[in-house]
């Protein structure tokens, strides 16, 4: 009998079988999970990239909600949320895997980031949750979850991160401002911050490889996460095995984020 047998939920935000939000989907699909899935509206209706790439992934596991959505339209959310309701009736847990910044303003520095960009950042990366969770609220039984992806490039300075760092920040901000506030009615409301795994969004990121690096070095485990680890800790968030978690930030990235200066195994005898 899995954790998840008869439970239902949404996901938004599988790019390719690299994300995060797909290494969560499997865990949670191989404890009974029924899911229903969203994918960036495809610019060309002719050739449905996004829409085919995530069914290549999601149909074997049955899904029986595989829609487009923007998070900017309000019109789309209220739709996929409609047919939602339709489908499942209640849900037990929604997965927000949602992150957006324009690569100019994601490569350039904090200071020179427009408006028009901080702006959009924002909206997509933070406001998507709240809104998601806003239309979420009425669906999601009583011990049901939300659940967000984060960095700690929101809480350090992490160069080559930028935007998106100060994106991360907020959304942090958000999940203990909702958690705070659904929490009356029983829905838990958390964030994962993993160690840096190779994923589309993390290709637009400064020297990466040299941050893959760092994490081996610094981390008290001296090695990367394994994004399976962080699929499994993104299912255990969701799960009844949580049930006294909410507002929370965990930190999976084999405890680098607790580290102020370099182990001492790492220096060289004469320092």
């Amino acid at each position: 009998m899995g954790l998840f047998d008869g439970k239902k939920g949404l996901v938004f935000g599988i790019a390719n079988d690299h994300s995060i939000a797909w290494a969560i989907t499997q865990r949670l699909e191989q404890e009974g999970a029924e899911m229903g899935f969203t994918h960036l509206p495809d610019k060309d209706p002719e050739r449905p990239r996004m829409e085919r790439r995530l069914r290549k992934l999601v149909e074997p596991l049955g899904a029986p909600l595989i829609e487009p959505c923007d998070v900017t339209n309000d019109d789309d959310l209220d739709r996929v949320f409609g047919i939602a309701a339709e489908t499942f009736g209640e849900l037990d847990f929604v997965l927000h895997s949602v992150a957006y910044a324009p690569l100019d303003d994601l490569k350039g520095e904090v200071v020179n980031v427009s408006r028009d960009g901080f702006k959009l950042s924002m909206e997509i990366s933070v406001y998507s949750l709240m809104t998601i969770a806003r239309r979420a609220r009425p669906l999601l039984k009583s011990g049901g979850s939300i659940l967000t992806l984060t960095y700690l490039g929101g809480e350090k300075v992490i160069p080559g991160y930028n935007v998106m760092g100060l994106c991360k920040s907020a959304l942090e901000s958000a999940t203990e401002y909702l958690a705070g506030e659904l929490g009356p009615q029983g829905i838990r409301v958390n964030a994962l911050s993993a160690g840096p795994i190779k994923t589309l969004s993390s290709s637009a990121v400064g020297d990466f490889d040299l941050m893959l690096q760092l994490y081996e070095t610094m981390s008290p485990l001296r090695r990367n996460v394994e994004i399976d680890e962080v699929g499994k800790s993104g299912m255990f968030l969701l799960s009844d095995l949580a049930s006294g978690i909410t507002g929370e930030t965990l930190h999976v990235d084999s405890g680098y984020h607790v580290m102020g200066a370099p182990p001492t195994d790492s220096r060289n005898d004469d320092q």
